[in-house]
Order: C-alpha cells, then structure tokens, then sequence
C-alpha cells in the first residue's frame, strides 16, 4: 500500500523547501491536504511528482513547486476571500481552503466539479467550494475576492474577473509566451491591476484566455 503521507512529506522537502518557499501555514497545508485524492484514480501514484500533471480536458494540476511560489507571492491570509479559477478536482481549492477564511473554486467541467467536491467533503473543508462556471466568468455573486488565482497559463486575464477583484487585492497568473511563462503577481489600486514579475513556471493556456490572433493577408 502507498504511503501517501510519507511522498507529501518528501514533496515539500525536495520541492517546495528547495524553492525558497518557508512560511508555515503554505507548508502545513501541503502536508495537510491529500493531494492523491483530487486526480483520478488512475493518477494517484503519480500525484507528488515534480511536474504538471494533466487531468484532462485541457487542464492540469500545478506542480507543487509553481503552486507554492504562486501561495507565498500572494501571501494569502485567514480574513482572505479566494477566487480559484480553473481548480480541476480541486486540489488547489483545498491548500487554499487551509489557508484563507474561504475559497470559491470554479471550473466548467462538471465531473471534475463533482468528484472535487465529493473530495472536499471528505476532508470536512467547510470553507471551500467548488462550482461549475465558464472560466472567464469567475463567481461574481460570491465576490469581490481578495484574492484571485488562476490554475493554468493565460496570454490576456479577463476584465470580468479582475472586475472581481477588490480593491487593495492580490491576483496570481502564469502569464504565457509560446512554451516560456512567467508568473506574475497583480495588485489592484484605484481600479486598475499593476502586475510584477515573480517566477518562471509554464502550463498551457487555458480556453478563454488567448490573445487574439491577427488574421494575415
């Protein structure tokens, strides 16, 4: 039988630690949350591996080096409202959960929905909750987040959701150019997101947040 908790302790020593990534409630959580629990079946052995781990329907999971930088960069905290786009099954939706006072993930397939939040209550995550939603629309009812991030490579970030945004809030991307991403780090000040650079990482872009692409003649 697998020890499961055995790899989420060697994935935060050889992965998370090794990336400058040391704030304890960011730790803990990783140790916390069974991340095997919110892949299928058929990837639970390879859920503590070092890279992004493909879920299906043009979604990933993050590789838990690029999902703890993103948590640190934005320093969430317990009087935080988080808005989790493109969640998956909900794995970041649960670390996050640990985290803030609560989270709202969202994702527009509806299996994953399902079985994330079947997973969610198993783990008694009250604070967290995982919905069907077109991925550029966000939550807006639950809203305005103090936090928002985004679980896969953009080119644009919606006004939609930074609409979402409050102000004085934090919003995590990982902003992409062919196969390079850099993620950044937006605050929102008198209504307009100012982004920095944080840290290279790369995962595909998802539907809805390309660039339009010019037509040639």
């Amino acid at each position: 039988m697998t020890d499961y908790p055995a790899r989420r302790i060697m994935m935060v020593d050889t992965q998370v630690r090794p990336s400058d990534v040391t704030k304890f409630p960011i730790i803990d959580a990783m140790l916390r949350v069974p991340r095997e629990a919110f892949v299928p079946k058929p990837l639970a052995e390879a859920a503590y591996v070092g890279e992004n781990l493909n879920l299906g329907d043009g979604r990933v999971l993050l590789e838990p080096r690029t999902l703890a930088k993103f948590l640190d960069a934005l320093n969430i905290g317990e009087t935080d409202l988080v808005l989790d786009v493109a969640c998956g099954m909900g794995y970041s939706t649960a670390v996050i959960a640990q985290m803030a006072e609560a989270v709202v993930g969202i994702d527009d397939n509806a299996t994953m929905v399902a079985e994330g939040q079947a997973a969610l209550s198993a783990m008694g995550a009250d604070n967290a909750d995982i919905r069907q939603a077109e991925l550029t629309t966000g939550a807006p009812g639950s809203g305005p987040y103090d936090v928002i991030m985004v679980q896969g490579g953009v080119e644009t970030f919606p006004q939609a959701l930074a609409d979402q945004l409050a102000e004085g809030g934090r919003v995590g991307c990982l902003f992409m150019d062919g196969a390079l991403g850099v993620a950044h780090i937006g605050v929102k000040t008198d209504g307009r997101i100012a982004w920095r650079d944080a840290f290279n990482a790369a995962a595909p872009v998802l539907e809805g947040f390309a660039r339009e692409r010019a037509f040639s003649f």
